[in-house]
């Protein structure tokens, strides 16, 4: 059980990383910053919701689904898709890296290209992007199977 002063700082500091993850994760492939560093935030407001309200808030209180209490937490539904996001994550970085071969260029050789778009102007478009959403996707789904499992013990 925790404190109302707990939960009440979850609520205003959560919001608070997620923006600081994702400025970080969109600035990542011409800046310090990428898919770890923001994978890595998003976990630690994660983190801070399981202290503050427990692994089934997110169930119950997010999802609107129930609980099945007498499944080990291994086979939870939420750390079930924490497994899926790890796969998937893994799949989307090695496919960036072969994906390179394909153009005859070196393991996860990165290119970039500027469009112009009406409202925005010139953005720069990177392949690194689709390299770091896959290292976002691994370190989230990852590290937040090892809380939740470690967490339930």
């Amino acid at each position: 059980m925790t404190t109302v002063i707990m939960r009440t700082t979850a609520r205003i500091v959560v919001p608070i990383i997620l923006v600081v993850a994702i400025s970080l994760f969109l600035q990542g492939h011409s800046l310090p910053g990428g898919g770890f560093i923001g994978g890595v935030l998003t976990v630690a407001a994660f983190t801070l919701i399981y202290v503050a309200y427990s692994l089934d808030y997110l169930e119950v209180g997010v999802l609107d689904r129930e609980v099945d209490y007498d499944r080990q937490i291994g086979e939870h539904r939420t750390v079930t898709a924490y497994r899926r996001l790890f796969k998937f994550g893994l799949a989307v970085t090695v496919g960036s890296g072969l994906a390179a071969l394909l153009f005859d260029e070196p393991f996860l050789s990165q290119d970039y290209e500027y469009v112009h778009l009406p409202l925005f102007g010139e953005i720069e478009l990177a392949s690194a992007v689709v390299f770091d959403i896959g290292i976002f996707c691994v370190v989230v789904g990852g590290l937040l199977t090892i809380f939740s499992v470690v967490g339930a013990e």
